[in-house]
């Protein structure tokens, strides 16, 4: 009766409209209160899913991004990426994806690559004359690569609430990253030969070169984050605190583009998107530690088993329910709610938790370009002037190269984790 009250309050507020923070914790304090538990109980664990140092990584990565993107430095990437591969046919489309790994390397969320990067995108491909759904359906495709390729935010709270090395998940992100970049710059090519769409410039050396020389020391970004994680010099948490650092120091320093009156908007703008962020995590909590005290995990573990013992049609099954959760859910929560329920399964037949992740966090960035929920579409139907619906319909074409990659790294494991195996084991 209870969990019955769980799931049924959940649903009811989410169609309803209500924040998903909000909407998860009603539905806990509705099971708390029904099955007659200490109020006080939804207070303290929602602390206690907070209370962890590696999740401070959340709000220093959100500032980095913030200061980037306020600083100027995403013309620098946008214009560097289109001297790199702008020559190509359909030139701006591969500028997209280039530009979008270069700054995943920086700011580690899908929504602030839509929202930075995505709008000098938009406008530049509109201005060179490319169809409005090609722009916005290779911006959005392209903003999910931020979260695979470290630093993620995704892959850090999957790495607190699975108690795994978040060393190893941002290794292992990096390679599926750049596969997915590569699977849509096929379709960008597929687009441009079909629609003739032109090259962007003639490759020129001299340029490239200047480029390059602008965004030199942006560029040294992910180099100093996975260089200072990968030789021990800090921890993914303090990785975090040396991107800001870094990034104050550019702005500045070296460009000289940031004034105290843009740190303290950026600052205000990060408080506002960390607490929303940390409230979703907390409430989240709680409704996952209802969930491991009914044993929902042994439960569904055994029903999954009783499917298949088959390690491939496992994985079929967890990808298919993600997909299905993320599709629904805002990130965040889903990673909170599912990585408890998935763990046990996963170590049953024999899955790496942080393939595991890398699984996941793909899965649900698939979710943020397919309604109703779709964060990332939104977005861009607000910086492109799109409706969202053309949006969605735009969008779904670039799920096809997206879905390949998640397919090819759930059943050959290999590609993201000999980075991992290579460093850490």
């Amino acid at each position: 009766m209870a969990l019955t009250l769980l799931f049924a309050t959940l649903v009811v507020c989410l169609v309803a409209g209500v924040p998903v923070a909000v909407s998860l914790a009603m539905a806990s304090l509705a099971y708390i209160l029904i099955d007659g538990l200490p109020n006080v109980l939804l207070i303290h664990t929602m602390v206690n899913g907070i209370d962890s140092f590696p999740l401070l990584a959340i709000p220093f990565f959100i500032l980095a991004g913030h200061l980037m993107n306020t600083a100027g430095i995403t013309n620098k990437i946008f214009a560097f990426a289109r001297a790199l591969v702008g020559w190509m046919h359909g030139g701006l489309g591969h500028v997209n994806v280039g530009a979008s790994v270069i700054f995943a390397g920086m700011s580690g969320a899908a929504v602030a690559d839509a929202g930075g990067l995505g709008t000098i995108e938009i406008k530049a491909m509109r201005d060179a004359g490319y169809d409005t759904d090609f722009s916005v359906g290779v911006t959005a495709a392209s903003s999910t690569i931020g979260p695979i390729i470290p630093p993620s935010l995704p892959l850090v709270i999957y790495g607190v609430m699975a108690s795994v090395s978040i060393g190893e998940l941002f290794a292992a992100g990096l390679v599926p990253g750049l596969l997915m970049a590569l699977s849509l710059m096929v379709m960008v090519a597929w687009y441009a030969r079909r629609r003739n769409y032109p090259r962007d410039a003639s490759f020129e050396l001299c340029r490239l070169w200047h480029t390059f020389k602008a965004a030199f020391f942006p560029l040294l970004t992910p180099v100093i984050i996975i260089g200072g994680i990968v030789t021990g010099a800090f921890t993914p948490t303090e990785s975090a605190v040396a991107a800001v650092a870094y990034s104050l120091f550019l702005g500045l320093v070296v460009y000289r583009s940031l004034t105290w009156k843009h740190i303290l908007r950026v600052s205000m703008d990060t408080i506002e998107t960390s607490a929303a962020i940390l409230m979703i995590v907390a409430a989240a909590a709680i409704f996952a530690w209802i969930l491991t005290a009914n044993q929902v995990a042994t439960l569904l573990g055994d029903g999954l088993l009783a499917i298949s013992t088959n390690k491939n049609v496992i994985l079929l099954i967890i990808i298919l329910l993600v997909l299905a959760i993320g599709c629904f859910m805002e990130t965040i929560a889903a990673i909170t709610i599912l990585v408890p329920v998935l763990l046990p399964i996963a170590a049953q037949v024999g899955i790496d938790p942080v393939h595991l992740g890398i699984v996941v966090i793909l899965n649900l960035m698939l979710g943020l370009l397919t309604p109703p929920v779709g964060m990332v579409l939104y977005v861009l139907s607000k910086v492109s002037g799109v409706k969202f619906e053309q949006c969605v319909i735009a969008t779904a074409p670039f799920l096809i190269p997206l879905i390949v990659v998640l397919l090819a790294i759930t059943f050959f494991p290999a590609l993201a984790m000999w980075l991992p195996e290579a460093i850490y084991r």
